[in-house]
C-alpha cells in the first residue's frame, strides 16, 4: 500500500472517529446564514455533508484524470505497436531493395569478369597466333639463309661432304 493511501485511509478514520463521539454535537441546531436567508439547522452534520461532498467530488475527480491517463495510454501504446510495425516493414522493404540491389551489383560484375576474361582470352589466342606466324616467318627466314650459305659453299667448292655410313 503506498503511503499516501495509507495516510488518506488514517485521515478519514479519524473524522469517523471525532463524528461518532461527538455525534450529539453534530446534530445540535445551530442558526445559519445564507447569504439570503437565516435557516435553522446543525451545523454539524452540514458541515459534514460538505465534507463528504468534496470528497466524493474529489474522487470522481482522481478516476476521471486516472481513466483519461489509461485511454491516453493505450491510444498511445496502439500508436506506438502500428508505428513500429511501420517501421518493421519499412526496414523489411529496405532489406528487400537492398538484396535487389546487391544482386543487381553482383550480375553486373559477374558480367564484367565474364566480358574482362573473354576479352583477355581473345588477346592472349591473337598473341599465340601472332607469335606462332612469327616463329614460321623467323624459320622460314633461317631455313632461308641456311640455303643460300651451302648454295654459296658447294659454288666456292667448300661444301662439306656427306658422311658415308660405315
Amino acid at each position: 500500500m503506498k503511503i499516501r493511501t495509507l495516510f488518506l485511509a488514517l485521515v478519514m478514520a479519524a473524522v469517523a472517529v471525532f463524528v461518532v463521539l461527538n455525534w450529539n454535537s453534530f446534530l445540535t441546531p445551530t442558526t445559519l446564514s445564507l447569504g439570503v436567508a437565516v435557516v435553522q439547522a446543525p451545523l454539524g452534520l452540514v458541515m459534514l455533508g460538505l465534507l463528504i461532498f468534496l470528497a466524493a467530488f474529489f474522487l470522481v475527480f482522481v478516476v476521471y484524470l486516472q481513466t483519461s491517463f489509461l485511454l491516453e495510454a493505450r491510444r498511445n501504446a496502439k500508436e506506438l505497436h502500428t508505428n513500429r510495425e511501420l517501421a518493421q516493414q519499412a526496414e523489411a522493404s529496405r532489406f528487400t531493395e537492398l538484396r535487389g540491389f546487391l544482386d543487381g551489383e553482383m550480375k553486373k560484375q559477374v558480367d564484367l569478369d565474364a566480358e574482362s576474361r573473354a576479352a583477355v582470352l581473345a588477346r592472349l589466342d591473337q598473341l599465340d597466333s601472332d607469335v606462332r606466324s612469327s616463329m614460321e616467318q623467323t624459320l622460314n627466314t633461317l631455313s632461308a639463309y641456311i640455303g643460300e650459305l651451302e648454295d654459296r659453299l658447294e659454288r666456292a667448292g667448300l661444301a662439306p661432304q656427306p658422311r658415308s655410313s660405315e
